[in-house]
């Protein structure tokens, strides 16, 4: 069988350049919602952010309004106390002038000293009054100043109720961008999918149906043989000419997928579980299989693939495809494998 079979010619009706046209339209709206999501969770977080101060704030006042009414209703009852000793020092006083009137009225000799004794008990009365009256100019003003303070945490209060309802409103809304975002990188993802389907099509068509040129998975297979000699990572003239084909198909799939999906051709190299001599010029099978993966790379870069497109990795002989140690477990574990991903 030959490396590469003629293609017949397509004389059915192109639909490609509107279905690149479709698809074109279809990641510009993909890339508005995403555009439009960044905006609204930026806004979000600046309010979500400015509404966290606030709330600080407001707590901080009402801790201190708490403590001053406490400390307001403490000197509230300090001095109606001081006024109910007042009032009993006045009646006190009250029965005290009565009593010496009494003496007054029953005796001559003890009138002088009555009167000077009655004259010093009104004084102390009308001291005892003045005393009182301005008790009760500070109780009343006390109680203004508590009814204040109350208000101003009834207000408080109605400030948190409504930014807490702010608060839900706005986690709402993040939770349904989040949800149009997980959409559209869904989508993201099923349009990467179908470049990777389509680009399987094509190496299929031009790399032939060779047994062992093979898609396992998610990856295009070599084996190592159809590229390199044993045990080196030069590239033998087949396996260029197989690579120029694949550097092809890369190339025209480039044109077609759109700048927003950042992929990738990972290029991964695989051994057996035979031992390297240590003695040539590889030491072991990680850098075998490093370099031969390496070597797939820079000559795809040669024949017009973007470096940025590519990824070399090697994997020794960690990652068979095959856990039988046979012979033909190993030829199918020294391979080449290609996968088309994002970045």
């Amino acid at each position: 069988m030959g490396l590469a079979r003629s293609r017949r010619t397509d004389r059915r009706i192109d639909y490609w350049p509107g279905f690149v046209d479709a698809l074109s339209t279809l990641l510009l709206a993909i890339m508005f919602l995403l555009s439009v999501f960044v905006l609204a969770q930026f806004l979000l977080s600046r309010e979500i952010s400015g509404k966290d101060a606030v709330l600080t704030r407001l707590n901080a006042q009402i801790n201190e309004l708490t403590q001053l009414l406490s400390l307001e209703q403490s000197n509230s009852q300090d001095m109606e106390d001081s006024l109910a000793n007042l009032q009993a020092s006045l009646s006190a006083a009250q029965s005290e002038r009565s009593r010496l009137e009494q003496l007054l009225s029953q005796g001559s000799g003890a009138d002088e000293q009555a009167k000077n004794q009655i004259g010093a008990l009104s004084g102390e009365l009308d001291q005892q009054k003045q005393l009182s009256q301005r008790a009760m100019s500070q109780v009343e003003l006390l109680n203004q100043q508590i009814a204040a303070l109350r208000n101003q945490i009834g207000a408080l209060e109605q400030a948190l109720d409504a930014s807490e309802s702010r608060d839900r409103e706005s986690n709402t809304k993040i939770a349904d961008l989040g949800r149009r975002l997980n959409v559209a990188l869904a989508q993201r993802v099923q349009e990467l999918n179908r470049y990777r389907s389509d680009f399987f099509g094509r190496l299929r068509e031009i790399l032939s149906d060779r047994e062992n040129i093979r898609i396992v998975g998610d990856r295009f297979v070599f084996q190592s043989e159809v590229l390199f000699p044993v045990g080196a990572e030069d590239i033998n003239p087949v396996g260029q000419e197989e690579m120029k084909k694949l550097a092809g198909a890369i190339v025209e799939l480039q044109k077609e997928i759109p700048p927003e999906i950042n992929w990738v051709l990972r290029v991964d190299g695989h051994t057996d579980n035979v031992p390297l001599s240590g003695t040539g010029r590889f030491r072991d099978n990680w850098e075998l299989s490093s370099a031969r993966a390496t070597a797939v790379v820079k000559f795809l870069i040669a024949n017009g693939v973007p470096a940025n497109r590519l990824v070399a990795a090697g994997f020794g002989e960690f990652q068979p495809l095959d856990e039988a140690d046979t012979p033909e477990a190993r030829d199918k574990n020294r391979r080449i494998e290609l996968k088309l991903t994002e970045r």
